[in-house]
């Protein structure tokens, strides 16, 4: 029986900020991802959140496990070597990677939306150490997030189940 629309907001007390990744800056300070679920399904696997790049915030080269679509609504973030400010709509078919990702000075709000696994996957721990080192920044281990429970969290991974050629079923 269909449950019709699942209407959610911003500002809806059950969608608690959830903080994904930290780092300390060169300066002493820290910055982080925060996200908000809209929606977290298991059938059909999908997420759809929003998400706040405190300024200088590194993310590693990475990829998901399923189709991955970003849209940047405010500020700008450098994905590898294109700026995307608001307004860009950036495509990431499953099996790839982009980034290193890094956070605008005043940081950037994004609409995200994985169609199926939406657990990441990365084989360039290299590309990452190089972006953190050029900025000064140290991350900080993964910050407690609350996964679904029939979701393992894999953040602390780089290839993890990955085949051989470091792409989802390679």
């Amino acid at each position: 029986m269909a449950e019709g629309p699942v209407i959610r907001r911003l500002d809806d007390p059950d969608l608690p900020w959830q903080r994904v990744k930290a780092q300390r800056n060169a300066d002493g300070t820290e910055s982080s991802v925060w996200e908000k679920w809209f929606a977290f399904r298991a059938d059909p696997p999908y997420l759809s959140l929003y998400a706040r790049y405190d300024g200088g915030m590194v993310v590693r080269r990475h990829g998901h496990r399923s189709p991955h679509v970003v849209f940047v609504l405010d500020g700008e973030i450098l994905v590898g070597d294109e700026v995307c400010g608001a307004g860009t709509h950036i495509e990431l078919p499953s099996g790839e990677q982009f980034g290193p990702l890094v956070a605008g000075e005043a940081g950037c709000a994004l609409f995200e939306v994985m169609l199926g696994d939406p657990r990441s996957w990365s084989d360039d721990p290299d590309a990452f150490a190089e972006a953190c080192s050029a900025r000064g920044v140290t991350p900080l281990p993964d910050p407690e997030i609350d996964f679904p429970d029939w979701l393992a969290d894999l953040r602390g991974q780089w290839l993890d189940s990955l085949g051989a050629t470091g792409k989802p079923g390679g």
